[in-house]
């Protein structure tokens, strides 16, 4: 997406935005896996939704992977030898609009997958084959000093939690509400994002 495009976007604009995409690029394959990429990460917020979780935190697992549509680098796929860094581009469109909560959890989502086949030996078991392939082209699992460095971040608890529910997001028959239901609620977080600073972006 341009700059011009992104420079347009405003706190009354950004959740229509996002939803559009949704609606126009949510049925494109998640590659790899058997769900679309709208499906992916609906399944992530009515998971987060179901477990009773903070509203940023279930605005965070449905936007995680937005980069992929946003990215000018394009969408993963098997085939791929580099890494798109679709975190980061995610969370460059949405750190205007949401909370350090949220574009935390989109911009480490990636990281945090290294962190925990770093230090949770099994977590490396339950990935799929897709996202064992991204993990190689991510750099693997982090090293001590990556680690450590990790565990400094300040929303490390709910980036854990939203990479869970990533790993989770993706059952080829589970129902989910659509973009509609969580609008609301995407539009609540930025709006208390831009309360919270004074309305001044």
């Amino acid at each position: 997406m341009s700059q011009s495009a992104q420079g347009q976007l405003s706190q009354k604009t950004i959740v229509a935005f996002l939803q559009n995409i949704f609606e126009r690029r949510g049925g494109e394959e998640y590659l790899g896996e058997p769900v679309t990429m709208a499906q992916h990460m609906l399944q992530g917020a009515a998971l987060a939704e179901q477990q009773g979780l903070a509203e940023p935190v279930i605005v965070a697992a449905l936007l995680h992977d937005i980069g992929h549509f946003t990215s000018e680098f394009g969408m993963f796929t098997m085939a791929d030898t580099q890494d798109r860094y679709h975190e980061e581009a995610g969370a460059k469109v949405l750190e205007r609009f949401f909370p350090s909560i949220v574009t935390d959890c989109v911009r480490y989502h990636v990281a945090a997958k290294r962190y925990l086949c770093a230090t949770r030996p099994e977590y490396f078991e339950q990935l799929s084959a897709a996202s064992i392939h991204s993990l190689n082209l991510q750099g693997g699992p982090m090293s001590a000093e990556e680690v450590a460095a990790f565990e400094k971040l300040k929303n490390l608890e709910d980036i854990i939690q939203v990479r869970y529910l990533d790993d989770a997001g993706k059952l080829a028959d589970m129902p989910t509400p659509d973009f509609a239901h969580y609008a609301p609620m995407v539009q609540r977080v930025v709006d208390a994002h831009f309360a919270g600073h004074g309305g001044a972006h």
